[in-house]
């Protein structure tokens, strides 16, 4: 596991350290922790293995996650809102609330793509505006996307494992809407008190939103439609790359997927794109670093699912109450935390099969666990820039937009004193029985 825990820690160090270098080799850097990972498993267990696993990763993970990513970020980005918004601690509270709220129709990546401008736009004349950033990562990034299978990667393999489509929205609502209220109120306190500080610019005139490239939002909702299309239609065919069965399903989904971003790309007005800062740094920093992330986390993702045979064994034992029967304040924690720092689909995957992997089991006498698993791993994605993939690309658009974004280690700063508390809320609201 030490590749994974060194690039973390490059995550975590370099940019701060040498921003420059990192700018320029940042892939390098991931590639480089890779291959300390690939080579001695490939020296030990052969390259047939070693190949075959890099394999089954791009083509079953990697690949679909970054195309979906990669879609929502060129759609969203031909969408110009317009307007003389000011970041007055209410406007600010009103896109975070519009925000989360929109996560579960367009996907966390999708409704932070399209509202992060604006949103960075009316707030760049104020003296201190990284905090804005740093809840609209927890809000509309992560705890927004709870209410369905398209809102968040893990709650869409949920779905893909037999959860019912509508399970998310009427088990997890509770637990979003207690934290999102929690979190706006305390932005809006905190906005308040630093906007009142530095004297803050004031809305001049009556509010006027005006936009470009709105056919886009017809290519947004066939995006939606080609992921719920892969869940729900099954047509039993299975291409084969090597040893990698591939359903023909997800290929049309990527295919779809790939096709919509061209025609935003061809259809879109260049200077929509212009007038939006858009540049390809934010999604190649998250395709690079992602794909170190997606190989040196397999050997993580092993042990974790050898159970209590595996060298984590200890972590496992922790996550069983009395009787036998699952400890749901554990499986809640214990899902966020690693969700935190490894990708939270595969995490959600680990704990729902540790959780016995039966989906009408655990919809029925287990729907504490399931909604444990879901909670953790949704919410938590937002403890780390990592945790989800567009807390990354959030923090570069801002910093590319000139706002000085906190650290890995300053962003978990944020996330600890503010985050943690009301995770603990929630926890002995829906999890202390």
């Amino acid at each position: 596991m030490l590749p994974f825990a060194g690039l973390l820690l490059s995550v975590a160090a370099v940019p701060q350290l040498s921003p420059h270098f990192w700018h320029r080799h940042f892939g390098k850097v991931a590639a480089g922790w890779a291959l300390l990972f690939l080579l001695p498993f490939a020296a030990t267990y052969g390259v047939v293995l070693a190949a075959g696993e890099v394999l089954h990763t791009a083509l079953g993970e990697y690949l679909p996650f970054t195309i979906l990513l990669f879609a929502l970020f060129v759609i969203s980005g031909g969408i110009r809102i317009r307007s003389n918004m000011v970041g007055t601690p209410a406007i600010n509270t009103g896109l975070l609330a519009f925000g989360a709220a929109l996560a579960s129709i367009t996907g966390t990546t999708g409704a932070a793509m399209l509202l992060v401008r604006p949103l960075i736009q009316a707030n760049l004349k104020r003296l201190h505006n990284a905090h804005v950033l740093v809840f609209f990562i927890f809000l509309v990034a992560n705890i927004g996307g709870s209410l369905t299978p398209l809102g968040d990667p893990p709650l869409f393999l949920g779905f893909l494992q037999g959860v019912a489509f509508g399970w998310p929205f009427t088990h997890l609502i509770g637990p979003m809407l207690l934290g999102s209220v929690v979190l706006l109120g305390t932005f809006y306190m905190l906005d308040h008190r630093v906007w009142a500080r530095d004297g803050g610019p004031r809305q001049v005139g009556p509010l006027r939103v005006g936009f470009r490239g709105l056919h886009n939002l017809f290519y947004l909702v066939a995006a939606v439609g080609a992921v719920l299309l892969s869940g729900v239609w099954k047509p039993g065919i299975e291409l084969h790359v090597w040893h990698v069965a591939v359903p023909l399903q997800s290929v049309a989904r990527d295919g779809l997927l790939l096709a919509l971003a061209g025609l935003s790309w061809a259809t879109t007005a260049r200077r929509v794109r212009i007038e939006n800062a858009f540049t390809w740094d934010p999604i190649l920093e998250v395709v690079y670093l992602f794909a170190g992330i997606f190989l040196t986390i397999l050997p993580v993702l092993a042990i974790l699912r050898a159970g209590s045979a595996g060298a984590l064994a200890p972590v496992v034992a922790l996550s069983t109450g009395a009787g036998g029967l699952p400890d749901n304040v554990a499986y809640f924690w214990m899902t966020g935390l690693l969700s935190s720092f490894l990708d939270n689909a595969p995490t959600y995957l680990v704990f729902f099969n540790m959780a016995g992997g039966d989906p009408q089991a655990l919809m029925g006498p287990l729907w504490d666990t399931l909604l444990a698993i879901s909670a953790g791993s949704v919410f938590m994605g937002a403890m780390t820039y990592i945790g989800n993939a567009p807390n990354f690309m959030v923090r570069s658009i801002a910093s590319e937009r000139g706002i000085r974004m906190p650290s890995f280690l300053g962003y978990m700063g944020w996330s600890c004193a503010v985050l943690l508390p009301t995770f603990a809320l929630v926890t002995m609201v829906f999890f202390r029985g």
